[in-house]
């Protein structure tokens, strides 16, 4: 089995309106074997359609620049290619992993918005709920905090999909026997 690493980032506001729907904007991900070796990089820059234009607060919170999703694909397209590169076509037996819930159902409402089928979501767990509940913590703390607080140094952007999935890896792989799936 191989473990997808992942993180989004997707369109957001500091005062969301109801109108303003959230497209993913990054997919970042690394694809690990079952001995905690990464095996894999994915990352990419999405085109959104409903909201094109990045808020300010957006550009700040993520650091990813209007230029850099006007350059990149729709999402039927960037999905297809990071199904290929999970091994979904191939058969091969993989879990999502991310930090929260968020990732799986962003990627099932842009699967949906874009009439595209999102079963392949399924096998996917939550990093952050387990960890909340192996470490007996009350309430489940963020990814810096808690890639700090396990003794790393935390590399790259917050916020960034690609940065947090490398950060996000050093907890999976700290844990590797640890987690239930």
């Amino acid at each position: 089995m191989n473990f997808i690493i992942y993180d989004l980032e997707a369109t957001c506001w500091e005062h969301k309106h109801p109108s303003q729907v959230q497209e993913i904007i990054e997919i970042g991900a690394l694809k690990m074997d079952p001995y905690g070796d990464v095996i894999g990089e994915f990352g990419r820059f999405v085109k959104p359609v409903y909201h094109p234009s990045l808020s300010v607060f957006c550009k700040q919170l993520t650091s990813i620049e209007q230029s850099d999703v006007d350059r990149a694909k729709e999402f039927p397209d960037v999905v297809e290619d990071f199904m290929d590169w999970i091994g979904f076509y191939d058969d091969e037996e993989y879990l999502l992993c991310s930090w929260g819930y968020f990732d799986r159902e962003a990627l099932e409402q842009d699967c949906e918005k874009h009439k595209l089928p999102y079963d392949w979501t399924a096998p996917h767990i939550s990093l952050k709920h387990q960890y909340r509940e192996i470490k007996g913590l009350r309430k489940p703390q963020g990814l810096k905090r808690t890639v700090l607080k396990e003794g790393f140094e935390f590399t790259g952007t917050h916020h960034r999909g690609f940065d947090d999935a490398v950060n996000l890896a050093k907890i999976f792989a700290k844990y590797l026997d640890v987690w239930q799936y």
